[in-house]
């Protein structure tokens, strides 16, 4: 079982950015997929990003344009850079993953339900 960790998350004022980084209890990340989500309060858990294991991104209309996510190979890291926050982007993000290390994901998705490894998410405020 594959244990994931984010960290990164903090308060921030409007148009500000913050960096979210996941890492692996495994030291990395193999042939998983990886994706960022959010749960604002109230309000259902989205999809943010994602990334499989060749590094071929896809994004959610949710923060599209604002956001780059990315693996540092060398930190063994899947990060998420968000820009010109809003306060309405405040919540908790969450990094999850798909597959298996010893596995082969190509062509990541954004559906939420087929993610099967859950951290446990990283507090995200933006103030006005």
């Amino acid at each position: 079982q594959v244990r994931l960790v984010e960290f990164g998350g903090g308060s921030v004022q409007a148009g500000g950015s913050l960096r979210l980084s996941c890492i692996s209890s495994e030291g990395t990340f193999g042939g998983l997929c990886i994706a960022w989500f959010r749960q604002a309060p109230g309000k259902e858990r989205e999809t943010v990003a994602g990334i499989d294991m060749l590094g071929t991104t896809k994004y959610a209309n949710s923060m599209k344009g604002r956001v780059t996510i990315s693996k540092d190979d060398d930190k063994h890291t899947v990060d998420l850079q968000m820009d010109s926050l809003k306060p309405e982007d405040t919540g908790v993000y969450y990094c999850a993953a798909q597959g298996t290390i010893r596995g082969h994901c190509y062509g990541v998705t954004l559906d939420r339900s087929k993610y099967n490894h859950w951290g446990q998410g990283s507090q995200v405020t933006v103030s006005s």
